[in-house]
């Protein structure tokens, strides 16, 4: 992959995520100037000992108590311990030991590595006081695939990520574990195998290393990038499904949602509209739509109907039910079958547009705040080595760019939004498994002519038990703080949780969305070979056979006879004449792309390898890259 180039001002988030997985990092030649100034400047206010937090003074509660010229304990009589270490570079070696106290699993490889290209970046832009040679040997670590080891929980989001970042920088300096090739081995070696130095900190440079929002902006904005997938994918399932129930599109009309447009629900309409294009399922007449018989021996009067794995029929609305709806039954057959007469779908089809909009608005909202935050300056004090001040403290400035609440309550609005969008997808799956809410389609999607098979049942069960557990995880970390640093940092974030919360929770939506397109490709193949057994019933020219697919038949020597097989021989004629039924060709290419790894369910089987394949189908974006290609 082509080198991300670093300048402190323009990374992406496609820059980052490249770098996250395997892309090397390029320091920008023409702002390494800068980033020296700001260095030679603490330097010299050093010499001139002024007093600076974090430089000549202590950290959090300790930023009252300077650093002094030599030991209090001068152990070997010149001040100095054995290391010929200054108090100065002490002070930043021992922020950085100290603070390494995460716990918990260590985080991917792709998350630390964002971590490190987002840090190496805002040390870019020459405010916080790094040498060059140290930036140097943080882009060599990366570049020479070393992954420091940063397990998950430690950070509160304020000052920053201090604990996970120094977790990245001990390594830096020899210490702590990291993964190299794979291999987990301690700091000093993955070094040494590398090729690399360690290196001893000096002003500031603890600070600088572990002081800013590189974890919960690694974790958001790689969730992002999962999430802008999901999102499409989401649609993917909503419009297969919507396919399968022989849906109405009115709701999704350009000119219904000129009315009300939030951006987000514009565009899912639009993107409905396309998926489901060239659609003959989709708004096809009621009348036409049979319903689900069970098969039986005599279900159908030729071998090649006879492999057919389900019966279909309708009921006839004699003319006495018809009175006082003369003009409705003038515009439709009076047939029932699997479609009830009414112009409107369920909630979970009729208003995905509403509900996918909102969410997609969610995670726009939060893409322009970690645009934001990417080319940021996130650490503290902020040194202005140019600006022309009278006194130092006008040129270092305790400030709070290391507070991530911006980040977290973008991160709070995601996290709330995944388990809507994931309890709509499965409520959508519920209807197709639902005999009672599937328009026609068998129960659980399986004919089931020996009551001995379950079919798509427990699938739901799954869908339900990810649904309720990100429901539960949902609940917004970042209005809960936690005071740290005995009162000095009186009010944190918990940004990092918030980030990484949805960065697992945007993987189990991706487990629901696989859930959904596997039922719905079940369903839409039902609902396809229903409609076409009718028509080819329908192409056989004899409304008689038809007409045994019908319930409620008067008898030959009733009135109302004559009229039924007129009825009966309309009915035939529209399916005869209405062509082969098929979805969108954007929706037929996703269930082909599902069919190449999943047959249809004839009868029940295994299904635990299936319903993983159709997690991974999700996954890896096979179903959505050949929607997308079509």
């Amino acid at each position: 992959m082509k080198p991300v180039r670093l300048d402190g001002r323009s990374l992406t988030r496609a820059g980052l995520v490249a770098v996250a997985h395997g892309a090397q990092v390029e320091l920008a030649a023409e702002q390494l100037p800068a980033v020296a100034r700001a260095a030679e400047f603490l330097a010299e206010q050093v010499r001139r000992e002024e007093p600076i937090y974090g430089v000549s003074t202590g950290f959090g509660s300790n930023a009252d108590r300077l650093l002094g010229s030599h030991r209090v304990r001068d152990t070997l009589g010149d001040g100095s311990p054995a290391s010929g270490e200054s108090l100065h570079e002490e002070l930043q070696r021992n922020l950085i030991v100290t603070h390494a106290v995460c716990v918990g699993e260590p985080f991917a490889p792709e998350v630390v590595r964002a971590m490190l290209c987002i840090r190496i970046n805002t040390l870019m832009r020459g405010h916080s006081g790094i040498r060059v040679e140290t930036l140097q040997a943080l882009a060599a670590m990366l570049n020479a695939g070393i992954v420091p080891v940063v397990p998950q929980l430690g950070s509160v989001g304020a000052s920053g990520d201090l604990a996970p970042l120094s977790h990245l920088a001990i390594v830096l300096l020899g210490g702590g574990e990291a993964f190299l090739g794979g291999e987990r081995l301690p700091g000093a070696e993955a070094l040494s195998r590398a090729g690399l130095q360690p290196v001893a900190l000096s002003y500031k440079e603890g600070l600088a290393l572990n002081n800013g929002t590189a974890q919960m902006l690694a974790c958001g904005v790689l969730a992002l990038s999962k999430l802008e997938d999901l999102l499409d994918t989401a649609d993917l399932a909503a419009a297969m499904t919507i396919d399968a129930f022989a849906g109405r599109l009115g709701a999704f009309a350009e000119e219904v949602h000129a009315l009300r447009p939030h951006p987000g629900q514009v565009e899912v309409a639009a993107h409905l509209r396309r998926l489901l294009d060239g659609s003959t399922l989709a708004d096809i007449p009621y009348h036409l739509v049979p319903r689900f018989r069970p098969w039986t021996p005599d279900a159908w009067d030729d071998s090649e109907a006879q492999s057919l794995r389900f019966d279909i029929g309708w009921d006839w609305v004699s003319f006495t039910q018809r009175h006082g709806r003369e003009k409705f039954y003038t515009r439709f057959r009076p047939f029932r079958g699997g479609k009830k007469h009414q112009p409107q779908d369920s909630y979970s089809l009729r208003c995905i547009p509403q509900v996918h909009g909102a969410v997609r608005d969610a995670v726009a909202q939060a893409a322009r705040v970690l645009e934001v935050e990417l080319n940021a300056l996130t650490d503290n004090p902020i040194v202005f080595p140019d600006a022309d001040r009278e006194h130092v403290e006008e040129q270092v400035i305790s400030a709070g760019h290391f507070h991530g609440m911006p980040l977290a309550l973008a991160m709070s609005y995601v996290k709330a939004a995944i388990p809507v969008l994931a309890s709509i997808s499965e409520r959508r799956l519920n209807k197709l498994v639902d005999p009672a809410t599937n328009d026609g389609l068998p129960g659980f999607l399986i004919g089931n002519e020996d009551a001995t098979e379950s079919g798509f049942m427990i699938v739901q069960y799954t869908a339900a038990a990810i649904v309720n557990d990100l429901a539960s995880r949902a609940m917004p970390a970042s209005v809960y703080s936690i005071p740290t640093s005995a009162n000095a940092e009186d009010h944190v974030s918990m940004g990092a949780n918030e980030a990484r919360h949805v960065l697992s929770m945007a993987d189990d939506l991706g487990k629901v969305l696989g859930l959904e397109l596997y039922t719905a490709a079940q369903a839409l193949d039902l609902r396809r070979d229903m409609i076409n057994a009718a028509r080819a019933l329908a192409d056989r020219a004899d409304a008689a056979a038809l007409a045994g697919k019908v319930s409620g038949a008067p008898r030959q020597d009733h009135r109302d006879h004559a009229g039924f097989i007129a009825d009966v021989e309309a009915l035939r004629a529209e399916l005869a004449d209405a062509g082969e039924f098929h979805p969108g060709r954007a929706v037929a290419a996703a269930h082909a792309a599902i069919r190449e790894r999943i047959p249809f369910l004839q009868r029940d089987r295994a299904l635990d390898g299936e319903v993983a394949a159709a997690v991974q189908l999700v996954v890896d974006g096979a179903v959505l890259a050949a929607a997308r290609d079509a």
